[in-house]
């Protein structure tokens, strides 16, 4: 499933190639009205956590959730034929996106936007300054459940999936199945918030820089990077969570 700072990569390169333009807007597999934004000039793309809005003159507000599946590909040569199964596509006389295979791809009011957008919890990718720390801090100490678990729970912290928490609590030597405490929070939003920004730019989790591309310590290993011991495999939140039986004790 991607995970947020993906969303804002996305968010980030659709903003550069529409906002300010018209864009021709259709849907060629049949499933989505895209006649109201169709001609209408893009004003702002921005993300949040795993969701994406597009803000569009005198139309709805465009929302988009990836789920499992979903996927945002780009062509510099609009007069390609989309792809097949392309939910929406918005083209410019210089880009083309497509959306494919999403889990939500609809028109929201400005105040259902605001409603989904007041659902989540601090976004490590943009809400970088102390207040928002100090409030992600007592998110998630606040949640009752394991730390792994409340890493997955988006009003808790928003843009977080299965391998960040994996890979964050592994690399400060924490042991997803149990609670933290406030200065343990605070160094998983810090590091949070350094990693997942470095991510934005090129697209992709890295968790280990000196790795192969799509390295990882210990999500979907037999055997930890770190020290080979065997990989701990448990459900925590109704997810398949990865540890060290080892190092993170």
């Amino acid at each position: 499933m991607p995970e947020g700072h993906l969303l804002h990569h996305y968010a980030r390169r659709l903003h550069a190639d529409l906002a300010g333009r018209a864009v021709a807007a259709s849907s060629p597999q049949g499933r989505f009205d895209a006649r109201p934004f169709d001609g209408r000039r893009v004003e702002r793309v921005h993300a949040r956590g795993k969701h994406l809005f597009c803000e569009v003159q005198d139309a709805p507000v465009l929302h988009v959730h990836l789920g499992h599946d979903g996927l945002l590909l780009r062509t510099d040569d609009p007069s390609l034929p989309p792809l097949r199964g392309t939910r929406l596509r918005l083209a410019t006389e210089g880009a083309a996106w497509s959306l494919i295979a999403p889990s939500r791809c609809e028109p929201l009011t400005p105040a259902a936007r605001d409603d989904v957008l007041a659902s989540l919890g601090p976004d490590p990718v943009v809400d970088t300054g102390p207040a928002a720390r100090e409030e992600a801090v007592r998110r998630l100490t606040a949640k009752r459940s394991p730390v792994g678990t409340a890493l997955l729970d988006q009003s808790v912290w928003a843009g977080l999936g299965n391998v960040w928490r994996a890979e964050l609590p592994h690399l400060l030597r924490i042991d997803p199945a149990r609670r933290v405490d406030a200065e343990e929070a605070g160094r998983l939003w810090d590091l949070s918030v350094r990693m997942l920004g470095d991510c934005v730019e090129p697209g992709k989790i890295i968790t280990v820089p000196d790795g192969e591309p799509g390295e990882r310590w210990v999500y979907k290993r037999d055997r930890c990077r770190g020290c080979g011991a065997p990989v701990r495999v448990q459900q925590l939140g109704g997810r398949t969570c990865y540890t060290c039986p080892a190092e993170q004790t």
